[in-house]
């Protein structure tokens, strides 16, 4: 683990680290915030960036982690029929809370909180994924099947 690294994103390189993905925690000049910068600062498509999108049930209040492919928006209908209830977006405090980290940074693993996690089936198509690690400009590859297989994710249709 790198010392230079910020707190938050050598949690998430020892996150790595105990589900046994070999990941290498990158800080880049400039802002990785949204799928665009995030895509602009890895030099690949919007599509190979991971959203880390926190939801709440809307009758259990259990926060849901949907890691979605940087082009898609989540069809929240869809989504709420798959899990068999609506979803609410929580506010920024609260992601921060279950998740340990701030939004524009939260990477897909090493949450506060054990968070019910599925992966985007459209990330599955790229060899290799870019996501966020702990702040709004730390990133770092992984191939999209390892990772799902890493954080026990689920495989959805994000977008309908």
């Amino acid at each position: 683990m790198k010392d230079d690294l910020p707190d938050a994103a050598q949690r998430v390189a020892a996150a790595a680290d105990e589900l046994g993905l070999a990941i290498t925690v990158m800080l880049m000049p400039d802002s990785t915030r949204t799928a665009e910068e995030a895509a602009a600062a890895c030099g690949c498509s919007v599509g190979q960036i991971v959203k880390s999108l926190v939801f709440t049930g809307a009758q259990s209040g259990r926060e849901v982690l949907l890691l979605v492919s940087g082009d898609n928006r989540v069809d929240e209908a869809g989504v709420a029929a798959h899990l068999g209830e609506g979803l609410e977006r929580p506010r920024g405090a609260h992601v921060r809370k279950v998740t340990g980290f701030a939004i524009g940074g939260i990477p897909p693993f090493g949450h506060a909180a054990r968070l019910a996690t599925y992966i985007d089936q459209d990330l599955l198509a790229h060899d290799v994924v870019w996501a966020a690690a702990g702040t709004p400009n730390a990133v770092f590859s992984v191939d999209p099947k390892a990772l799902q297989a890493a954080t026990g994710a689920q495989v959805i249709s994000v977008t309908g």
